[in-house]
């Protein structure tokens, strides 16, 4: 599976919201094959960051789509480093 990172830019946003979202990704996201692992919030600048490994970019969106609706305004497939 490859690893992506989305990034949502919203007009406003919270910790708590995102937490929820989250949760909800972690409830179905196996019925698409894929592993929401972390995320990160700017609440400041209204951004969310989410790091997903996947199959591919469609099924880390198709489970944001389902979860929550709030899919991802881009998303790059990354490569870890140490």
């Amino acid at each position: 599976m490859a690893l992506f990172m989305d990034m949502h830019q919203l007009d406003a946003v919270s910790m708590d919201a995102v937490r929820q979202a989250h949760s909800a990704d972690l409830a179905i996201q196996h019925e698409h094959g894929v592993d929401y692992q972390r995320y990160w919030v700017d609440e400041a600048q209204g951004k969310v960051f989410c790091l997903v490994e996947a199959p591919d970019a469609e099924s880390a969106t198709a489970v944001h789509r389902a979860a929550h609706g709030l899919v991802a305004d881009a998303i790059f497939q990354v490569q870890e480093g140490v």
